[in-house]
């Protein structure tokens, strides 16, 4: 699997993974730096912050374009495991991009863009954990929280065993990109959906 030309498919999806694009967009519209305001954050979630939802729907899509554009282009000249790895490599990228010192974003867009290339019934199964969450308990981070670590229960239990190292090496991640949130939710201090900081 390793090979020369598989490490390279690694790299360039680590290297798409790894533009920061809600950096990008909002100082092309003038908003400055968005690592300046609210969480620090580079992620849809932080761009909703400065008012501007076109910036932040524009984020989250091209966040979550850049796990599916890996996996879709990869796996047109190569395996699906291989397709699948580069999805998570663009995945790791995104929350570790070598443009910003290592310091991205919590990769949640770009999971679910890297599982909807993969497995779309993976991807839409752990989205409906992700949205059963945010409705019953309107906490965005716990939500992505359940999300993923349902998502390699799901890719076992639909028979894709394949997938598991890389959902699973996914799912860590954003659990370590979580630890401050997770600390306000042990704490009862997480905010919920629509309430402002």
């Amino acid at each position: 699997m390793l090979n020369l030309e598989n490490i390279l498919f690694l790299v360039a999806a680590y290297l798409l993974g790894a533009v920061p694009f809600g950096l990008v967009i909002t100082r092309l519209a003038g908003l400055g730096d968005i690592r300046a305001i609210g969480s620090g954050n580079i992620g849809a979630t932080n761009v909703l912050r400065t008012g501007r939802k076109n910036l932040a729907l524009a984020t989250l899509l091209l966040d979550a374009g850049k796990g599916a554009i890996a996996v879709l282009s990869v796996g047109a000249l190569t395996t699906p495991t291989v397709a699948a790895a580069a999805g998570a490599a663009a995945f790791l990228g995104h929350c570790y991009p070598v443009y910003l010192r290592f310091k991205g974003g919590k990769g949640v867009a770009t999971f679910f863009g890297t599982l909807a290339a993969i497995s779309p019934v993976l991807a839409l199964a752990a989205g409906g954990l992700w949205l059963l969450t945010a409705l019953l308990l309107r906490i965005s981070s716990l939500a992505a929280l359940i999300a993923s670590a349902g998502a390699p229960v799901i890719a076992y239990a639909i028979g894709h065993t394949d997938l598991l190292p890389f959902v699973a090496v996914m799912t860590a991640v954003i659990y370590l990109r979580h630890r401050a949130n997770i600390i306000r939710l042990l704490a009862g201090e997480e905010p919920r959906i629509g309430k402002k900081d």
